[in-house]
């Protein structure tokens, strides 16, 4: 099975003054192409910095991180972006659309920083939302939204570049109960029907039922990978 992503031995180290952070300490992982990951971990596991990672948000202090075979370790931010849009979709915890513009709006939004015409931004986007099921609110704005509606509306946006890669970060920290499996469920039925990479970075051990596999961060590294659900003794 090839690896899409592949980071190896990545430290990141933030200097705060006098002091050292060592979030990462030799985080090794490798990512399948078609594959839905999970990446879990508690507060200061350093799961949030291995998003900026996987992600292409940040550069590690030391280290290599591949993208399709590249290493983009030593990229500048420029091209960094980029590659971010090409390559990834981002679905977020707090949703970061944006309030003056409809969910139709905000679906095309990334596409217009490929060049795609505006016809095709329109019908893109259409499609898209229908995915989701939200062809009945694409004229509506975000404080017209539930919240599930919103992690929906990010989710077809994630989509708009039809990218390799789409990364969610807790993407139910926001929505009860009820519409965080409904999301989830989304999130599969659209695994399956895109063929597409997810990678889902949390730390809610019962969100790692949806994915086929799952690494545990502890301390900046992988203590331990599991194929599907993780128990609480699997962490302790």
């Amino acid at each position: 099975m090839k690896a899409i992503i592949k980071l190896e031995d990545v430290w990141k180290i933030y200097e705060l003054g006098d002091v050292k952070v060592e979030a990462l300490r030799g985080l090794n992982l490798e990512v399948y192409q078609g594959e839905f990951l999970t990446v879990f971990g508690k507060s200061g596991s350093g799961k949030s910095t291995s998003l900026n990672m996987i992600g292409a948000l940040d550069i590690p202090t030391k280290g290599r991180i591949f993208l399709d075979g590249k290493n983009i370790s030593k990229l500048d931010e420029s091209d960094l972006a980029q590659l971010r849009g090409k390559k990834i979709g981002f679905v977020f915890q707090t949703f970061n659309l944006i309030p003056s513009l409809t969910a139709l709006e905000n679906v095309m939004l990334p596409m217009m920083f490929q060049d795609i015409n505006r016809d095709e931004r329109i019908n893109r986007a259409r499609k898209l939302l229908e995915d989701v099921q939200l062809e009945h609110r694409i004229n509506h704005k975000p404080n017209e939204l539930s919240g599930g509606e919103r992690q929906r509306v990010a989710i077809a946006r994630a989509l708009a570049n039809d990218p390799e890669v789409v990364l969610a970060d807790e993407p139910t920290g926001n929505l009860d109960s009820k519409t965080g499996e409904e999301i989830m469920n989304l999130f599969k039925g659209l695994h399956k029907k895109f063929k597409k990479t997810i990678i889902m970075v949390t730390h809610d051990l019962g969100l790692t039922k949806y994915s086929e596999r799952t690494y545990i961060l502890k301390d900046g590294k992988v203590i331990k990978t599991v194929k599907g659900a993780i128990t609480k003794e699997m962490i302790t």
